[in-house]
């Protein structure tokens, strides 16, 4: 996928870009595969915004994709490559020999018409699916698992690919896009290749309007508001912070503030963070 622009028939239409989805399907999605998608705005379930600066934003359907592949051994053709609103990737339908069909995230490279398959068994090519113990070591993989049969949590994002780094004591050691690396149970499932639509991160979103659309609300400064609004807030004119660093509207540290519990049960499975430590 390339990235698109436009002539500058407006101030905003000079700064913006689109992904060319002219390698996608021309086609509506899979009926059987959609599921409602309800707006909370940010909320809980107790009615609270617990993520601020969230609201609006256009209808979407939820696609069902297959994180998990299990259905060991029954060859799959790809249908379709489409546009997944809820997400940055690309999706691919995929139709099973016994007629089932299902989505699955699309690779780089992955055409319509190509066969993939999962299980142990499986070959080391683009889109199929195998457990890291059956993985060659340096092979780039995404839609990695974290624990076996959960489905994968890992490397799923537009062009995100994590490297298998070695295999030991029934773990295999993982290089992450953040830069971490890290043990996961051998066990654990994986796709060969990198998640599609690399260009994703090139794309300039141009204006306002465009970022309502998906969803996002304005954030606004904390030090343009009033004092009983933020503790930035208040003073004539541009006014300092007036204490002790940067804090957020609740008063917690902004900056270099540690959120992460230690006491985390995968901590041990960490062999080195993504900030070198």
């Amino acid at each position: 996928m390339a990235i698109k622009n436009y002539k500058p028939t407006t101030p905003s239409r000079r700064n913006m870009s689109v992904v060319d989805y002219s390698g996608l399907s021309k086609v509506e999605p899979e009926k059987s595969l959609l599921a409602p998608k309800t707006k909370k705005s940010g909320r809980n379930s107790y009615g609270r915004i617990t993520v601020r600066h969230r609201g609006g934003g256009n209808r979407r359907k939820y696609r069902l994709v297959d994180f998990k592949r299990q259905k060991f051994g029954v060859e799959a053709t790809v249908k379709t490559l489409e546009y997944d609103p809820n997400r940055t990737a690309h999706i691919a339908l995929i139709e099973y020999t016994d007629g089932t069909k299902s989505y699955i995230l699309a690779p780089v490279g992955l055409k319509v018409g190509d066969k993939v398959v999962s299980g142990p068994d499986a070959d080391i090519k683009v889109g199929n699916a195998l457990p890291l113990v059956n993985i060659p070591v340096g092979t780039f993989i995404h839609n990695v698992e974290l624990y076996p049969g959960k489905g994968a949590q890992l490397a799923r994002s537009a062009g995100n690919m994590a490297q298998l780094m070695a295999k030991e004591n029934k773990l295999a050691l993982l290089r992450l896009p953040s830069g971490e690396l890290r043990n996961v149970p051998e066990t654990c499932m994986a796709t060969i290749g990198q998640v599609s639509n690399v260009d994703h991160a090139n794309v300039k979103i141009g204006k306002a309007g465009r970022k309502r659309n998906m969803g996002w609300r304005p954030t606004v400064r904390g030090s343009v508001m009033n004092p009983n609004d933020h503790p930035h807030g208040g003073g004539e004119g541009k006014s300092p912070v007036g204490r002790p660093g940067p804090v957020t509207p609740w008063g917690k540290p902004a900056l270099g503030y540690k959120t992460r519990k230690t006491h985390n049960r995968t901590d041990k499975l960490i062999v080195k963070r993504r900030n070198g430590k």
